[in-house]
């Protein structure tokens, strides 16, 4: 039995490891602004996650051309203005500005391969495009943070 429990407890442990060094050593960038633009912040990124989500559920029921509507309204270029990217660039290190910018130029792009992908249904190649905007999005995430 004390052997059972000194397990347990050792992996739990290991669990919770990588997140106290997450926040112990995390070398992240640390960008400041309001709390009221980090709420809009984290509510855009939320929005581009479930449209990513709504894009592959369109690509795998073969909707190219639904696909790359919606990530052109909802990310890419076009995208811009709603979500208020001006405002919230003024907040943003040069390098996450530049990131944010080519996550949106890659979702355009994606939408362009997605519409050619309607008549060569070349999914593969619409999936490729797609992972350079999910990249953008990683690149960040492991760039930066808010504090």
């Amino acid at each position: 039995m004390h052997k059972r429990l000194r397990a347990s407890l050792l992996f739990a442990g290991l669990l919770a490891a990588p997140f106290v060094l997450a926040a112990e050593g995390d070398s992240r960038v640390a960008v400041d602004m309001p709390a009221m633009m980090q709420d809009h912040m984290r509510a855009n990124m939320r929005d581009h996650l479930r449209a990513i989500n709504e894009i592959q559920r369109l690509l795998a029921a073969g909707n190219y051309g639904a696909a790359a509507d919606l990530a052109e309204q909802r990310i890419g270029m076009s995208s811009l203005a709603a979500h208020g990217a001006s405002h919230l660039a003024g907040f943003m290190p040069q390098g996450m500005q530049d990131t944010g910018t080519a996550m949106h130029q890659a979702a355009s792009r994606f939408a362009v391969t997605a519409q050619e992908a309607a008549v060569t249904r070349d999914l593969p190649r619409a999936l490729g495009a797609l992972s350079q905007v999910t990249q953008q999005c990683v690149a960040c995430h492991a760039g930066y943070r808010l504090k």
